[in-house]
């Protein structure tokens, strides 16, 4: 990484990710991407243009020649493709604000990263991996089985799960209130194996608080009670790794890979594609299409299946 010099095209970046943090409600994680991205960025182009340089001189060479560089270092095309991401979101926010008239980065053309599409798991093989829930060694398994349900049988992200409070869990409409990107809210059903592995948690939750002397709005706790008490995506990480393993699963097995399996399940039982959009969160349906794992022929197949005009 280059050093830090804070010129004026790093002020400029710094604003930046501040509005993304505050006003566009972008998660920590994002926010932190970005600012590895842009940090380098602006430190590679101020030493090319010089400390004092503006966002005015930047050119559409130069982002190429910051390509260049990040080849030579060693990364691959989807890193150099995330820096060249976060580079384009940053200068269509100057061009919006009437601090350069155009996008240079627009000029520059995005990697061609090869289709690799992650396995994903059978019905049979999630079945049997929440079924299994998490062996006698575990922390905790009745949390680690709640874990695992959500995540598959509500398909939210790992963000979104260990975000979610007891007071989200609308019990009455039997739904979850999840707050996903942008800090836009959802509600997605809960399946009665959910709902089950949820109650007969609750007690040795609310056992755990009163042993370690805490109060906690957390759904998901972590067992140590370290902390607010509340469970990281890091941990959530770790159990369902452990637990795919256990079942035989791929050791790429992780979080999202459960989200991928709800809505490819969903579809490959008939589910509306709209459908699952709604309940993924997604705002475009190219997006769930990704998700799905979609091929030609499956989208024929709905199409054959349901359409009155396809007969």
């Amino acid at each position: 990484m280059s050093e830090k010099v804070r010129g004026p095209m790093s002020l400029r970046a710094d604003a930046f990710l501040a509005a993304m943090a505050h006003e566009r409600g972008c998660s920590p994680h994002t926010v932190r991407a970005y600012t590895r991205e842009l940090e380098d960025f602006t430190a590679f182009a101020q030493k090319l243009l010089g400390e004092s340089a503006t966002v005015q001189r930047l050119e559409h060479t130069h982002i190429r020649a910051y390509l260049g560089e990040l080849y030579e270092r060693g990364l691959s095309k989807a890193s150099v493709a995330r820096a060249l991401a976060a580079i384009r979101s940053w200068c269509k926010w100057l061009a919006r604000h009437g601090e350069i008239e155009q996008s240079p980065a627009a000029l520059v053309a995005t990697p061609k990263l090869p289709k690799h599409l992650p396995r994903v798991p059978t019905i049979e093989e999630m079945n049997r991996m929440v079924d299994a829930g998490a062996d006698e060694t575990a922390a905790w398994p009745a949390r680690d089985r709640v874990i695992v349900e959500l995540l598959y049988g509500c398909g939210i992200r790992n963000a979104e799960l260990v975000g979610i409070d007891r007071k989200d869990i609308q019990w009455a409409n039997e739904a979850i209130l999840v707050r996903g990107k942008g800090r836009k809210e959802r509600l997605v059903p809960i399946g009665d194996a959910a709902a089950a592995a949820i109650r007969a948690y609750e007690p040795e939750r609310a056992q755990k608080l009163a042993a370690l002397g805490k109060e906690s709005d957390a759904l998901l706790l972590n067992a140590r009670g370290r902390g607010n008490g509340r469970l990281t995506t890091r941990s959530v990480g770790r159990i369902v790794k452990r637990m795919a393993l256990a079942q035989g699963l791929p050791a790429e097995v992780h979080p999202h890979t459960l989200r991928h399996a709800f809505g490819t399940h969903m579809l490959e039982e008939g589910a509306d594609l709209r459908a699952i959009q709604e309940l993924l969160g997604h705002e475009r349906l190219s997006t769930t299409q990704r998700y799905t794992q979609l091929t030609v022929g499956q989208v024929e197949a709905v199409y054959d299946r349901t359409h009155p005009r396809a007969k």
